[in-house]
C-alpha cells in the first residue's frame, strides 16, 4: 500500500487517453454530462472566451463521483463483498457515497473535522444505508491515515481520493467531455488542484488527444502542494496549510499524480484565499452560481493563468468549476475575507478615554463619509481613564485607507492598526 492509499498489487501503474475513454463509458448513464457554459462576466473581465465546465451540477455537486464510480466498477466480486474505505475533505466522500449506493457496495468514509456540516449531511444522504461516515482528525491527511489503518485492519479496499490510476482516469472524463461539447480543442484548460487527480486526468487525456493545449493547475496559496512537488521533483509535505479551501487543502500530492503532472508540464497558479472569496461572491451575486472555495479556484486563477499560458485576447479557455458544496453558514467568513483582500476591511485597536462623547468624536474626526464601523468591542479596561477597543472599519473604497490613516494620526486617541500579518489577525477572521 502506498502512502496515499494505492494498492500496488492490483492497480495499474499509468493512465492513458484510452483509460479515460473507457472510464467515460463506465460512468455513462449513471453520471449525466454536465453543461459547458460561456461566462459573459469572466469573458469580459479577462478578454477571453471563458467556458465554465459546471461540475457543480452533478448529483454529487462535484466531479469526484466520476473517479469513485470508475474505481468501484472495476472492483471484483470479493472486493465488492468486503466493501471500501475512503478519506475525504467532503467531495470525494460524496462521490464514493453516490457510487457505492448505486452499486450496492458498503463503504466507511473518513472526514476531517474541518469538513463543513453541509458536506457531512450530503454524504449521509447520498450513501444511505450503504455508508458509515466517520469524522476524525483536523486535516485530510489525518483522515487518510485513519482510513489506511482501517482498510488494512478490516480487509476492505481503500478507494483513494486522487492517487490511483482508476480514480485519475475517471477524473479525466471532465475535460474529455468538455472538449466534445466544445467541438474543438480549446486554447487552454484551467483546473483546480488539491491532491492532483483532476490535473493528472486532464493531462493524461489532453497530452495524447491535444498535446498543444496548455493546462494550468490552480492551487490555493495556503496549500500549493503540487507546485512544491514539481519544484522539488517529488511529492513533499507542506509544513503548514490553510484549511479554508477545504476541497483542495492537501498537504502532499500523490506520487502518481505528481509523476503524470511532471511529465505533462502544466503551468501552476497559486491563488490567495481572499481572491477565491471575491470570485465566490461574484459567481453568486452576478451569475447565480453557488460555488464552494475549491470550486471557485479555477475561475479565480484566470488572470495569472492567461499570463502563464501567454493567451491572446479572445482565446477560448475551458475553466472547470469543480464543486458547489458550500455551507451557507460560511458566507460571513467569505465576505470578510473578500473585503480584506480587496483592501476595504481593516482592524484597529483604539485607546478610548472613558468619558462621554469619546466615541462620537472618533466618528466625527476619523471616519470618512463612505466608511462604516462593522465591529466594535472593548478588549479590556486598563484603568478608569482609558479602555482599548477593537474597531473594524469597512471602507467605501480601498483608496480611502490612506486618508483614514492620516486622520487617525491627527486624532487624540492612541490608535494601532492590526496588520493582516499579525498573529492577532488569525483570531479575527
Amino acid at each position: 500500500m502506498t502512502e496515499n492509499g494505492t494498492d500496488e498489487r492490483t492497480a495499474p501503474t499509468t493512465v492513458t487517453a484510452a483509460d479515460v475513454a473507457a472510464a467515460a463509458s463506465r460512468i455513462s448513464g449513471v453520471i449525466p454530462p454536465t453543461p459547458l457554459q460561456r461566462s459573459e462576466r469572466l469573458s469580459v473581465q479577462y478578454g477571453l472566451d471563458v467556458r465554465l465546465k459546471r461540475e457543480d451540477l452533478t448529483p454529487m455537486r462535484s466531479y469526484k463521483g466520476r473517479g469513485a464510480l470508475n474505481f468501484a466498477r472495476l472492483l471484483d466480486e470479493e472486493q465488492r463483498r468486503r466493501g471500501v474505505v475512503c478519506a475525504s475533505a467532503g467531495n470525494h466522500a460524496q462521490g464514493v457515497a453516490f457510487a457505492c449506493a448505486s452499486l450496492g457496495i458498503r463503504a466507511r468514509v473518513y472526514l476531517p473535522r474541518t469538513t463543513p456540516r453541509q458536506k457531512r449531511d450530503r454524504v449521509a444522504a447520498l450513501g444511505g444505508s450503504f455508508v458509515d461516515p466517520i469524522v476524525t482528525g483536523e486535516t485530510y491527511d489525518d483522515a487518510a491515515a485513519a482510513a489506511r489503518a482501517d482498510a488494512e485492519g478490516l480487509g476492505m479496499t481503500l478507494l483513494p481520493a486522487f492517487d490511483d490510476p482508476r480514480t485519475v482516469a475517471g477524473q479525466g472524463t471532465v475535460v474529455r467531455e468538455a472538449v466534445e461539447q466544445l467541438g474543438h480543442a480549446p486554447d487552454a484548460v484551467v483546473v483546480p488542484v488539491g491532491g492532483g487527480g483532476l490535473l493528472a486526468g486532464t493531462l493524461a487525456w489532453l497530452r495524447e488527444a491535444h498535446p498543444e493545449v496548455p493546462v494550468v493547475g490552480a492551487e490555493p496559496l495556503g496549500a500549493a502542494s503540487m507546485a512544491a512537488a514539481l519544484e522539488a521533483g517529488h511529492p513533499v509535505g507542506l509544513e503548514q496549510i490553510d484549511p479554508f479551501v477545504d476541497g483542495a487543502a492537501v498537504r502532499r500530492v500523490g506520487r502518481l499524480t505528481h509523476a503524470i503532472a511532471a511529465a505533462g508540464a502544466p503551468h501552476t497558479a497559486a491563488v490567495p484565499e481572499g481572491r477565491i472569496c471575491v470570485e465566490m461572491l461574484d459567481l453568486y451575486q452576478t451569475d447565480g452560481i453557488i460555488s464552494e472555495p475549491a470550486g471557485a479556484l479555477a475561475p479565480a486563477a484566470l488572470g495569472p493563468a492567461a499570463a502563464a499560458a501567454d493567451l491572446p485576447q479572445g482565446a477560448t479557455v475551458v475553466c472547470v468549476l469543480s464543486g458547489g458544496n458550500n455551507d451557507v453558514s460560511r458566507y460571513s467568513e467569505i465576505v470578510e475575507r473578500a473585503l480584506i483582500h480587496q483592501g476595504r476591511k481593516h482592524y484597529f485597536l483604539v485607546e478610548f478615554p472613558q468619558e462621554p462623547g469619546a466615541l462620537r468624536r472618533f466618528l466625527d474626526d476619523v471616519l470618512g463619509p463612505d466608511d462604516d464601523i462593522t465591529r466594535f468591542e472593548y478588549v479590556k479596561r486598563n484603568n478608569r481613564e482609558t479602555g482599548p477597543a477593537l474597531v473594524g472599519v469597512e471602507l467605501g473604497a480601498p483608496e480611502n485607507l490612506e486618508p483614514l490613516l492620516k486622520r487617525m494620526e491627527a486624532a487624540p486617541p492612541r490608535i494601532e492598526r492590526v496588520s493582516p500579518d499579525s498573529p492577532l489577525f488569525g483570531f479575527l477572521v
